[in-house]
């Protein structure tokens, strides 16, 4: 199940030595809405790591202290800064044996806490998956670790496939690249689908204000409270405080392995493409992926699990099907396949972007709009101050807006918007290149190509939803991808070599199918 672990993640450790530890998580949600989580965890004793034995129990070993250090950080009225020795000094050696920062990651909250209802039957629907941890004990926190445990599950077989594709480019074999790029944009789809089902069972108010505040590491966390960041005491009194974003979809490396395998190249938040590479859009060094540069993105292999980020690494040296594409040109078939490749990538972007806005955007515009409106008579109590509250006072001492903050401690809408806009760039066929730079319809936007896309951004970051059937020119001399998005649960993508000067866009939203031509 590709980054999955081979082994199913231990539900208990089997060492009795650390049923303390079990049971405090066992208890978890009772300790967290009591108040008294702290004071069992500072009267703990500090357990030894040399009785962890299998891989899988330093796994369950991280899986649990990392829900009981977030909770004991973000579970009272303010946050807690120092982290006390009888969590400290295992988990730093945990996380050193694992390779990973010593905070909560994407591999502790998701690739590592679930397990399947029935042990005989497929782990990549979510039908057949359950949570072994949370914070909270809500089906909406369990939902939300599970749809990224699906995709995970259901992308696995798009690993061995991509590096089909890399061997048959190495040795020119072009009808079986396109044939994997074909299954890979298809299956690309059905990611997108997945995505789409958080919706059913996590409430974005108890995402928001009950199970987000949990997730945050203490990277730019000053207004949440940590100016800081977190220390994890030793008892020597040397250890430095530390600012590590907290679990983050970035830390996913399937979704990184997409990006490499394509040659999807991201940069800094706010630095746009130099006009030289956008121009140069074929590498003279055929064989070789984009080089690495310093961004969120890359940044975020730092939280990946040590064997993950170096398969990362090896994948990005042999990664060849973006050049070998663009030196094969004059095949249609292969520029299209690869083209929908990056348009549905860019449409599962497109998709968590939504999600984002619904879940975090308008959740935290209603927290503000609350707090004027109480400001005239507060509250008999403050209210706990975390990554919920914190976005109450989103303005600095100048009275400009702050950027809203990801529990990645990343400024949350730029960074996304960008990496989506990114996913397109690679595109060979100009006609492509074209629609997938102008889907985003950023509002303002010029040119005198039709801005296309189920989003509506406005400069200030705010998305807006918006179903929409729409049209857009062509130059009679090139070929072009025709989208039809519609069916039942799906979104299927047909792809058509098309020679007119109009192109039909078709989507259908609630069981009604709009189209212009």
């Amino acid at each position: 199940y590709g980054f999955l672990p081979a082994d199913l993640p231990l539900e208990i450790l089997p060492d009795p030595y650390y049923n303390k530890w079990e049971a405090i998580v066992a208890n978890l949600q009772a300790l967290i809405l009591s108040k008294r989580l702290r004071g069992i965890v500072d009267r703990l004793p500090v357990l030894s790591t040399s009785r962890l034995q299998h891989p899988a129990e330093w796994r369950r070993a991280y899986v649990l202290l990392n829900f009981i250090i977030h909770s004991y950080i973000w579970g009272g009225d303010k946050p807690e800064a120092i982290v006390p020795p009888s969590l400290s000094v295992p988990f730093l050696k945990i996380c050193a044996y694992l390779e990973l920062p010593p905070v909560a990651t994407y591999a502790g909250t998701c690739l590592w806490n679930w397990k399947p209802i029935f042990q005989d039957e497929p782990v990549d629907t979510l039908d057949n998956l359950s949570t072994i941890v949370t914070f909270t004990g809500s089906l909406d926190e369990s939902w939300f670790y599970l749809v990224s445990v699906a995709i995970e599950a259901r992308g696995a077989p798009l690993i061995p496939l991509m590096l089909n594709a890399i061997h048959a480019a190495r040795i020119n074999d072009s009808r079986a690249v396109i044939e994997c790029l074909q299954t890979f944009a298809e299956r690309l789809d059905e990611l997108g689908s997945l995505l789409q089902r958080m919706y059913q069972n996590c409430d974005p108010h108890v995402f928001y204000h009950r199970i987000r505040p949990f997730l945050a590491g203490g990277k730019n966390m000053a207004d949440a409270g940590l100016p800081d960041g977190v220390l994890f005491s030793d008892g020597t009194g040397q250890q430095p405080y530390r600012k590590l974003g907290g679990p983050s979809n970035a830390q996913s490396s399937l979704i990184q392995f997409f990006d490499v395998v394509l040659g999807v190249e991201h940069r800094p938040t706010g630095e746009r493409r130099p006009e030289s590479s956008a121009a140069e859009s074929n590498s003279e060094q055929e064989g070789q992926a984009p080089p690495p540069r310093h961004n969120f993105i890359h940044d975020m292999r730092g939280y990946m699990p040590g064997p993950h980020r170096r398969f990362l690494g090896h994948v990005s040296n042999v990664a060849n099907i973006r050049n070998y594409v663009e030196s094969h040109k004059t095949n249609r078939a292969l520029s299209i396949a690869f083209d929908a490749c990056l348009a549905m990538l860019r449409s599962l972007r497109d998709k968590h972007i939504q999600l984002v806005s619904r879940y975090i955007i308008v959740k935290s515009r209603e927290s503000r709009s609350g707090s004027q409106t109480r400001s005239s008579s507060p509250p008999p109590t403050a209210p706990a101050k975390n990554l919920a509250t914190a976005t109450e006072a989103l303005k600095n001492s100048h009275g400009r807006k702050k950027k809203l903050r990801g529990t990645g401690g990343t400024a949350l809408i730029p960074f996304l918007k960008q990496a989506r806009d990114e996913t397109g760039e690679p595109a060979v066929d100009a006609w492509a290149r074209r629609v997938l730079g102008n889907l985003s319809g950023a509002e303002g936007d010029e040119g005198g190509f039709a801005a296309l896309g189920k989003i509506k951004e406005h400069r200030d970051g705010e998305v807006e939803i918006v179903g929409l059937a729409g049209t857009w020119a062509m130059d009679d001399s090139e070929g072009g991808i025709c989208m039809d998005r519609g069916g039942g649960g799906g979104s299927g993508l047909l792809l058509l070599v098309c020679h007119s000067s109009r192109v039909h866009l078709s989507e259908q939203q609630n069981g009604v199918r709009r189209s212009e031509l």
